[in-house]
């Protein structure tokens, strides 16, 4: 809620607090900031607030506000200015692509993870994948406010756009022919690609991929849950970044 009001990218109608609710640090900043921008707080009892309320838990707050932007797929495959280089040029694009996520809780996972790590914006599918729904904002924690999205028809065919504009894909699969930890294309316009739950990265996605990279396990179960793995690449391609 407070980086919703903070990162000012979409319209907040008005913001809702539950009577009697713990007066926590982050409810003044949530009510400071909806003031300074002459958005209206409304105190009603926890009841109503939960019954309008599109997640479980909500904590005693909620805002209603304006979709999440889209931003043009093409344009998060160039270079931005978003999380500049310290020699303040342009940083090339770093975009995590999800290939049929399902479960909000690991898109806003991931989506938190992509904006810790500093990727340049994310692209999802319209069709077999989840969006950011209230869950996954949550999930979250504000990072929706700040990495920009991209949603595309077909994952294939908008990493092979991808490939036309300059940029690298990488996959990430467990039988990856390549350790994550040996790619040699981390400093290059980068798409990394993680797959769904159950199934992993599609056929014709794992096509279009430039290299499939695994993550080395060591232990008796064979993989990390998308989530955590995806979480580990894109913290690796930030580290390789940072130190190339």
């Amino acid at each position: 809620m407070a980086e919703l009001l903070r990162a000012g990218r979409r319209k907040v109608y008005d913001v809702w607090m539950a009577d009697g609710v713990d007066q926590a640090p982050v409810l003044a900043v949530i009510t400071e900031e909806a003031e300074r921008r002459g958005i209206p707080v409304r105190h009603t009892a926890r009841v109503v607030l939960e019954r309008e309320a599109a997640t479980e838990a909500p904590q005693g707050v909620l805002a209603h506000a304006a979709p999440v932007a889209e931003v043009d797929f093409d344009d998060l495959c160039r270079p931005c200015d978003r999380a500049p280089t310290s020699g303040g040029g342009a940083r090339q694009p770093f975009v995590l692509a999800l290939d049929g996520v399902t479960d909000p809780r690991n898109l806003g996972a991931l989506l938190r993870s992509a904006d810790g790590a500093g990727a340049t914006g994310a692209v999802l599918t319209r069709r077999r994948s989840v969006h950011v729904t209230p869950a996954a904002a949550k999930a979250a924690a504000g990072a929706v406010e700040h990495v920009p999205m991209a949603l595309v028809a077909g994952m294939a065919s908008a990493l092979a756009r991808a490939k036309e504009l300059g940029c690298w894909v990488v996959g990430l699969a467990d039988d990856g022919d390549t350790s994550l930890f040996d790619l040699t294309i981390v400093t290059e316009p980068l798409l990394l690609v993680v797959g769904s739950e159950g199934d992993g990265l599609s056929r014709l996605v794992r096509q279009r991929c430039d290299v499939v990279a695994s993550i080395p396990m060591a232990g008796a179960l064979p993989s990390l849950n998308v989530a955590a793995a995806g979480t580990l690449a894109l913290y690796e391609v930030a580290r390789r970044r940072t130190d190339g």
